[in-house]
């Protein structure tokens, strides 16, 4: 019987389990992108602490960076060396109308050029846990332990990326992705945690729609 419920419990949570997810784009200047052009994916920090979170930021890169309609993508930390100490936490550009002071800086702009970086995608947001509910003990005896109990939690990743094109020193455009969902640890015996992948699916959702932002014509 035990056997059984424990079998169970996953399949019958699945469902309850499901991410929900949206994404947004608001479009402000035409785009397009050459096979030579890249495009570097970077992470919004700041000196009081504030960090996009950088598995996030290497989801984004990394998943414009495959498939058949891939995109040409600097990494973030290669991006940074080449063009230090210009986008370090106290130095990076925060507005577009930072970007032309900056592009005038001649060894700026030339290693731009020479990485052929057409566009720069900011990241802001994070994932965040609430509301845990729920209760778990566990113990040990002499004929053996376990766990019992059931504790569930929200997640939820909001995610914003502003896109700046380089060649024309605008921002295009911005992307903005969010999603939710509770986590589940159902627990007779041994804890089943069944996980709700909130910042994959933002990733996934926020990488796609990237794409299709970058590759239209016009």
């Amino acid at each position: 019987m035990i056997k059984n419920l424990l079998l169970s419990l996953p399949f019958t949570l699945l469902l309850a389990g499901c991410v929900n997810s949206t994404v947004q784009e608001v479009r402000s200047g035409a785009t397009g992108i050459r096979d030579s052009d890249q495009v570097v994916v970077l992470g919004r920090r700041h000196n009081n602490g504030y960090e996009t979170e950088p598995d996030f930021v290497s989801c984004v890169g990394n998943s414009l960076g495959s498939g058949r309609d891939r995109i040409a993508v600097l990494p973030e930390r290669q991006f940074v060396d080449t063009l230090f100490p210009f986008f370090e936490p106290r130095t990076a550009p925060l507005e577009i109308r930072d970007l032309p002071s900056l592009m005038a800086n001649e060894m700026v702009a030339a290693r731009l050029q020479q990485k052929r970086i057409r566009y720069l995608v900011w990241l802001d947001g994070s994932t965040s846990t609430n509301d845990t509910t729920g209760s778990m003990t566990c113990a040990v005896s002499p004929a053996g332990g376990g766990c019992f109990g059931f504790v569930s939690w929200d997640r939820e990743s909001a995610y914003e990326a502003s896109i700046w094109d380089l060649e024309s020193m605008t921002r295009v455009g911005k992307i903005s992705t969010d999603a939710t969902g509770t986590s589940y640890m159902p627990a007779v015996i041994l804890p089943l945690p069944l996980i709700a992948r909130v910042q994959s699916s933002a990733c996934g959702g926020m990488a796609a729609q990237l794409k299709a932002f970058l590759q239209a014509k016009g």
